[in-house]
């Protein structure tokens, strides 16, 4: 069996270091649009949240995820990916 490495990405809100399948992808895509990607494959700029609502709300509040995504962060946008985040 061959153990390979396990890709590393930084949260957005806590800025700590964890696997890549244990945190949430959010995507700006293309058209502009912000939303969570929970298979990590849609295309667009990506950045990194813990599934946990601290790390959520300490990204959207300190500029985390809009610095990340390079984009401003709606209010819309932010309802939607707290709604992601409650609903797991």
């Amino acid at each position: 069996m061959r153990r390979g490495h396990a890709p590393q990405r930084t949260c957005a809100g806590c800025r700590a270091r964890d696997a890549k399948g244990a945190m949430l992808r959010v995507v700006r895509r293309p058209d502009g649009a912000i939303a969570a990607d929970p298979s990590g494959r849609a295309p667009g700029r990506g950045a990194y949240v813990h599934r946990v609502p601290v790390c959520v709300e300490t990204a959207l509040a300190l500029g985390g995820l809009a610095r990340a995504l390079r984009a401003g962060v709606t209010d819309e946008a932010a309802g939607r990916l707290r709604g992601f985040i409650d609903g797991e």
